[in-house]
């Protein structure tokens, strides 16, 4: 009889434990992010190397102080592909980061596969955010728009 009820305190305590592991990294530290209005996202220029803010709007962001990394932002821009890629620097190398479930309007497959189709294009929108860190930005035709922070790759290699 005392076997049962240790075993059963033992189960009991692992799906606790592991509820408590899933709320944690899904939910609890990541927090709305504020953005400053008229400096929402800055894209790094190519003529002079630093990050200027871009038209956007509808913009909605999440963030945590847990890790540099889980920065994730979606947003509309009215700039062209043309305008962008003659203006500001491209990032070689983006691979958009997973973003919570519920946080769904950043498709992180969505988004790597049309980069790699080249349907969308990824922009460096600052260097070194955090150490390490870059951020970058990558913008659809019809001008939905997203942002992350990723390994810059300096760490890479």
């Amino acid at each position: 009889m005392n076997g049962k009820i240790m075993a059963g305190a033992i189960v009991i305590s692992a799906a606790l434990a592991g509820a408590a592991v899933y709320y944690l990294q899904i939910y609890a530290f990541y927090t709305p992010v504020t953005f400053t209005p008229g400096a929402e996202v800055s894209l790094t220029t190519i003529g002079g190397g630093a990050p200027e803010p871009i038209l956007a709007k509808d913009i909605t962001g999440i963030d945590a102080d847990s890790s540099p990394l889980r920065f994730r932002a979606c947003f509309t821009t009215p700039l062209s592909h043309a305008m962008l890629s003659e203006t500001y620097v491209a990032y070689a190398g983006a691979v958009p980061l997973v973003a919570p479930g519920w946080f769904d309007c950043f498709d992180a497959t969505e988004i790597g596969e049309a980069i790699e189709s080249g349907e969308a294009l990824a922009f460096l929108g600052q260097t070194s955010i955090r150490p390490d860190v870059d951020r970058v930005v990558a913008v659809f035709p019809d001008g939905r728009a997203f942002a992350w922070n990723q390994l810059n790759p300096s760490m890479n290699k």
